[in-house]
């Protein structure tokens, strides 16, 4: 685990210099295929990346997956135990209301109660904003970290500016393939990600949200530190994920990448491909244990990130309707 984090931290905190200038070189779909990350597919002004293929006649469509009305919290409880990647930590303070005396108020003896929370939001289940993870101190679309990046919030990439979230899930069960829970150190590449749409069933699309069951968090439950190592999405794989035109990639696990990383000399590899080359957005700690035990492999996704100003990540509990 200390391997990671500080592998981590030497990329997060490496310094370099920028030229003045931004390449635009002609906008096109195979962009990130030729090794050019920016300018965006979806224009060199473009914020919102994968988001973008959003629609109405995807949500209309995704909403035909509805038939028994059953659903499904893909969000776990967020606490002061819930595993977390250093240096994170949650605390929460809760207050009487008024005077703090906790004295009823008027004749008809009002009282209540309040509640103060100190966090950090990359707890829990999670997404990943476009501003969580960049390339040398560019993020999507080439931005610079000095055109957006502020102590008191982001001024682009805040998740607070996300649309709200309706459209076809995909489940991928790959305790099918592997094992349950699946080994640590396993990569899920183009190979394993059609075989294992084949077996649910499932054409991955353009609009969809791809989630990966892994048995990971559920052969964890209880446990108050997150594993330093796990299966997960290899580059190759968040390439392709991202040609097909995803919105979000996530799984039952804290980082959704493979780690060990699949080259040691490129951390959170994945991260990159999705988030600043792709602008395809993260979902991590998903709950995914239930969807797999009914057998769900295609499903109604519906999130509203909460919209905190100038976020980078935000905790959420995405719901699946079957």
């Amino acid at each position: 685990m200390k391997r990671i984090l500080l592998a981590t931290t030497a990329l997060l905190a490496a310094c370099s210099q920028f030229s003045s200038g931004i390449a635009e070189p002609p906008v096109t779909k195979d962009v990130a295929a030729r090794g050019e990350w920016y300018p965006s597919r979806y224009g060199p002004d473009d914020r919102l990346g994968a988001m973008n293929n959003l629609s109405p006649e995807k949500t209309a469509e995704a909403a035909k997956l509805i038939t028994t009305g059953k659903t499904y919290a893909l969000g776990q409880v967020t606490g002061k135990t819930t595993p977390a990647y250093g240096p994170r930590t949650f605390s929460m303070t809760i207050l009487q209301l008024s005077d703090g005396s906790g004295t009823p108020l008027g004749e008809n003896k009002a009282v209540g109660n309040d509640d103060l929370v100190n966090t950090y939001i990359g707890i829990g289940s999670q997404i990943d904003g476009l501003g969580h993870m960049g390339i040398d101190h560019r993020y999507y679309n080439g931005v610079p970290v000095s055109e957006f990046v502020t102590t008191a919030g982001l001024t682009q990439f805040g998740t607070h500016a996300l649309p709200p979230v309706a459209t076809r899930g995909v489940l991928l069960d790959m305790t099918k393939q592997f094992g349950d829970p699946v080994a640590a150190g396993t990569a899920f590449n183009k190979a394993e990600i059609d075989a294992a749409a084949k077996a649910a069933g499932v054409t991955i699309g353009e609009g969809d949200i791809v989630l990966f069951h892994t048995g990971t968090m559920k052969s964890q439950e209880g446990s108050t530190e997150l594993s330093p190592v796990e299966p997960g999405l290899g580059v190759s794989g968040a390439q392709y994920l991202a040609d097909l035109g995803v919105v979000a990639v996530g799984a039952d696990t804290w980082a959704l990448e493979v780690i060990p990383f699949e080259k040691e000399a490129r951390p959170f590899d994945v991260h990159l491909t999705l988030l600043a080359k792709n602008g395809v957005y993260i979902l991590e700690n998903m709950v995914t244990h239930e969807l797999a035990e009914d057998g769900v492999s295609e499903f109604f996704f519906t999130l509203g990130a909460p919209r905190l100003e100038g976020s980078v990540q935000a905790i959420i509990n995405p719901v699946a309707i079957r």
